[in-house]
């Protein structure tokens, strides 16, 4: 059950990938505007699972449906994977975009923090016996994620580049992008839930 979701998380990055690298040059940014296109449709998804996640869990708290707890811990999961990944890569558009790494830049410090945070949360969810408390844990993490990025300053980075940009093929380029990494999350999801629902499924 989880080899063919996997399958589909590689097939969709690779067609990401690819997408990225015929992405259309920025008059500043250059080549290096085919990384950080790449780099916001990530953190969006990272974002939008966290947000699927909370809804997920809170439907499953007012329905006391297993599966809908299960679904946010899948999706809470996925949505770590991808948040901690865009550190790394937050790191790379630093160095192309401004020849150095800018450690104490909020838009780094604070979705580094955030990950930290994320990490033992899902770490301590993991070891309690009702997986409701990870559909609690689920809400109050989303929760503190928006509040914490919804008014944070910025030094060196630019304030929204692709969606304040009037280039149409940028934008467009970047929703595409976004559909791609959107489809790999899903399919994570799956893998994540897959995986959760092996004990159960084997032969006694």
């Amino acid at each position: 059950m989880v080899r063919r979701p996997l399958l589909w998380v590689l097939i969709y990055l690779l067609l990401a990938g690819l997408l990225a690298r015929l992405a259309p040059f920025e008059h500043n940014l250059g080549a290096n505007a085919r990384l950080v296109y790449f780099h916001g449709a990530w953190v969006w998804v990272a974002m939008l699972a966290f947000a699927a996640a909370a809804l997920s869990g809170l439907a499953g708290l007012l329905t006391r449906r297993p599966a809908l707890h299960e679904w946010s811990r899948a999706l809470g999961r996925t949505g770590l994977c991808f948040w901690i990944s865009f550190l790394p890569m937050s790191l790379l558009v630093m160095q192309a975009s401004w020849n150095g790494l800018y450690l104490s830049e909020p838009r780094f410090r604070i979705p580094l923090n955030l990950a930290i945070a994320g990490l033992l949360l899902q770490l301590g969810l993991a070891c309690l016996p009702q997986i409701t408390w990870t559909s609690l844990g689920n809400i109050l993490f989303a929760g503190l994620l928006f509040l914490g990025m919804r008014d944070i300053q910025s030094v060196l980075h630019p304030d929204s580049p692709i969606l304040n940009s009037n280039a149409r093929d940028i934008q467009l380029f970047f929703l595409g992008l976004l559909a791609l990494l959107l489809l790999a999350a899903w399919q994570s999801a799956r893998v994540w839930q897959a995986w959760q629902l092996r004990p159960r499924m084997a032969p006694k």
